[in-house]
């Protein structure tokens, strides 16, 4: 089988499954074929060898079947970084971005502050703030060793030594610490929402998706705990789902939180609330 034949057919057992069936197929292609997907275009009378067309049947069917292709392939980008992903991380996705935009307005650049990322997952967060604010203390944590192991493989893979990390049920291994920024992308999907059995979600850890009956329950544990780790006049930012920021900035209001401000995502929907401890000076 050429690529050109192998492209058409995997483009079309995609088809009915997954609306970017033909930028699927062409990833996994360049993967079997360890090309870039150029060269699927300039070579498209290449055959493949039999390993190659193994590897490549064998990613469609796990693709047909809804496996993430972050998955199948291990790696994921963000922030122009590359990471390690696995089945104990959550999948980086573009508008979690804002939310390291939005750090990265706060932190005042040649500064040391103490950030902590909670529940870091992959590291994306914590290793995207780290590259841009070398001189920062950053903690990485997370309850999940196997999602801390990856996130230490990625900070060594980019190269980034700023980070420490820590294995921590939000604040439980952080007593008689406190920072300038408390940052998350918490879990805030609700028990019972469809989203949980649909698309990529299916296939990542529930840990890191679901939060209760409502999705706010590790929200409000945070908003409420933090006040005991931020420094005077000290930030937390929370990434959350898109109808949730009336009921995040209540509860900021609800803790005495001040400046409170949500910003949408690139499509136009509320995605991140921010807010300032009060200072007790």
């Amino acid at each position: 089988m050429n690529i050109k034949t192998a492209l058409n057919w995997a483009s079309s057992e995609l088809s009915n499954i997954h609306d970017t069936a033909q930028l699927d197929a062409e990833i996994l292609l360049s993967k079997s074929l360890n090309k870039n997907r150029s060269y699927l275009y300039t070579w498209p009378e290449k055959h493949l060898n039999t390993t190659q067309l193994k590897q490549f049947q064998e990613f469609i069917r796990k693709r047909k079947s809804g496996i993430p292709i972050a998955y199948l392939l291990g790696q994921k980008e963000f922030w122009s970084l590359n990471f390690i992903v696995t089945a104990d991380t959550l999948i980086p996705r573009p508008e979690t971005e804002h939310l390291v935009e939005q750090a990265l307005e706060l932190i005042p650049k040649q500064t040391s502050w103490k950030v902590v990322d909670l529940g870091t997952g992959s590291g994306a967060i914590a290793l995207a703030i780290a590259s841009e604010r070398c001189q920062c203390q950053i903690s990485a944590c997370d309850k999940s060793s196997a999602a801390l192991d990856i996130a230490l493989k990625n900070a060594h893979n980019n190269k980034l030594n700023n980070i420490s990390f820590i294995q921590s049920d939000w604040f439980e291994a952080l007593v008689n610490q406190q920072f300038n920024i408390i940052i998350s992308n918490p879990p805030y999907v609700a028990a019972h929402d469809p989203l949980l059995t649909q698309g990529d979600v299916r296939f990542e850890p529930v840990s890191a998706l679901q939060s209760g009956t409502t999705g706010l329950d590790d929200i409000k544990k945070i908003i409420k705990q933090a006040t005991n780790f931020l420094l005077n006049d000290g930030w937390l930012l929370l990434e959350h789902g898109f109808e949730q920021h009336q009921a995040v900035q209540e509860l900021f209001k609800h803790y005495q939180y001040q400046n409170i401000t949500t910003k949408n995502d690139l499509s136009g929907q509320a995605r991140i609330t921010f807010a300032q401890i009060a200072s007790t000076n």
